[in-house]
């Protein structure tokens, strides 16, 4: 038998959980056997560096800054062959700034350990320490169809992402199962999670905690809370389908849907989406968030969200046109909460749903095309040119805007210019410049605020292996 014990929290605990997995695997199978997990396993990682300046313009009153950084970094992992279908991996994960003069850019070092611990200061010296963290360490089971597992690990769902263009993903702790209908293209799946670990912090911190932060017994009755996430894949022929549920007790009830149609012929594909997002403040929640002085101003939490777009691709070209709707009602929290990092609806930009949303007890701010009541509209254009002979060169031109009558200063305009070399499957490169005119976000009670004009500067060369 294999003996796994359960523990809820903790790196130790967590360290315990693996280690004592694996004793139950020896003390069941020969030496032998064991052994051959490792030696048929598999190292794995990348070497990143990221260089990234901000500067912004405020016309009224006049304030204008600029931050930069240099950090280096990457992951370093190993998975195991499986045995009888149980196998283990881990990932160790790093950030390391240098040459941070003057102003500095934290968020591609240690932001929200900053906001967190250092009364909210997101650009102070704990948001400039670099870090070192086990950022994955989990056991998988693995069964015909079936699967489960437990620990820390990268996942990527609508509403919570690990948004690995950043310096490192975020990660998510608990329990996860699932099941594969294969003749009828059906993938089935319930998450339990219970930690968060976004990605400038070497902390897993309770996931609602990390969302509400101080506020959080204020809300919902209690200092932390568990996060319950049911899901369901469909895939046939050219159709593709999924539905999640992600349900936070005494805290908030989201469901995301969409739909995708693919076309092909001999010159070209096209593809058709719908999205569609839910949300409602539930159990205590409702009840306290609706009360005179809450941190919304006396606002429960509702919000619809609807998305189309329609995309085309030819040989090395590729169009696509989006539209948002986000529901507007003065007297609700009419803009989506998504405090974990996750970036759905499919006019989302480089510069929607920033580090700041997902920063430590900040889930009820939001910006961009996620606030209440935006309308916003976008259109990119994508590149190849390998048939030029200068293989692996790409480049990418989007322009998005959003549209809502809070935005005194006017209508938010976003263009992102992308110029990537990909010279196999190891190395790649990217030089990304991002634009903004009236760079809008939103506080938890609504209020609106608008940056008159927001630039952004990237490099970012990443090796894997």
């Amino acid at each position: 038998m294999v003996m796994i014990i359960l523990y809820k929290q903790g790196e130790d605990k967590m360290r315990k959980l693996v280690i004592g997995t694996l004793l139950g695997i020896v003390y069941v199978h020969s030496a032998d056997n064991v052994a051959s997990m490792f030696e048929e396993g598999k190292a794995y990682g990348n070497i990143k560096y990221y260089y990234i300046q901000t500067d912004k313009q405020n016309n009224i009153p006049h304030k204008d800054t600029s931050a930069n950084a240099h950090a280096i970094g990457g992951t370093l992992g190993f998975k195991t062959a499986p045995l009888y279908g149980l196998s283990a991996q881990a990932t160790f994960m790093t950030t390391n700034g240098f040459g941070l003069d003057g102003a500095v850019d934290t968020s591609i070092i240690g932001r929200d350990n900053g906001v967190r611990l250092d009364n909210g200061n997101p650009s102070g010296a704990i948001a400039q320490k670099s870090f070192t963290v086990l950022g994955e360490a989990f056991v998988n089971y693995d069964y015909n169809n079936f699967f489960i597992n437990y620990g820390r690990q990268v996942v990527k769902t609508p509403l919570i992402d690990a948004k690995t263009v950043r310096m490192l993903p975020s990660a998510v702790q608990g329990a996860r199962v699932g099941y594969h209908i294969e003749d009828q293209g059906l993938t089935l799946e319930g998450d339990y999670l219970t930690h968060f670990k976004q990605r400038t912090s070497n902390d897993f911190i309770n996931i609602v905690e990390h969302a509400l932060g101080a506020n959080t017994k204020a809300i919902t009755g209690d200092t932390k809370g568990d996060l319950l996430v049911a899901s369901l894949l469909w895939k046939h022929d050219q159709f593709s389908a999924s539905a999640y549920d992600y349900y936070a007790k005494n805290f908030l009830n989201s469901v995301y849907a969409n739909i995708n149609y693919t076309g092909t012929n001999d010159n070209y594909t096209y593809n058709l989406g719908f999205e569609s997002i839910i949300q409602r403040s539930i159990g205590t929640a409702n009840i306290n968030l609706s009360s005179p002085g809450s941190l919304t101003g006396g606002k429960k939490i509702n919000t619809e969200a609807f998305s189309f777009k329609g995309d085309i691709h030819y040989q090395e070209s590729s169009f696509m046109m989006g539209y948002t709707y986000i529901s507007s009602d003065d007297s609700v929290h009419d803009s989506l909460v998504l405090p974990w990092d996750g970036t759905p609806l499919y006019t989302n930009m480089i510069t929607s749903n920033d580090l700041f949303v997902s920063n430590y007890g900040k889930g009820l701010t939001a910006d961009s095309i996620y606030i209440g009541g935006t309308k916003s509209f976008k259109f990119s254009y994508t590149q190849g040119y390998d048939f030029t002979g200068f293989k692996g060169i790409k480049t990418t031109f989007a322009y998005m805007i959003a549209d809502n009558d809070k935005f005194t200063k006017g209508k938010q305009k976003d263009f992102n210019a992308v110029l990537s070399y990909k010279y196999d499957k190891h190395f790649s490169i990217a030089l990304k410049g991002i634009f903004v005119k009236n760079n809008t976000s939103a506080r938890e009670d609504g209020t609106i605020s608008q940056l008159d004009d927001f630039q952004q500067y990237r490099v970012i060369a990443n090796y894997r292996f």
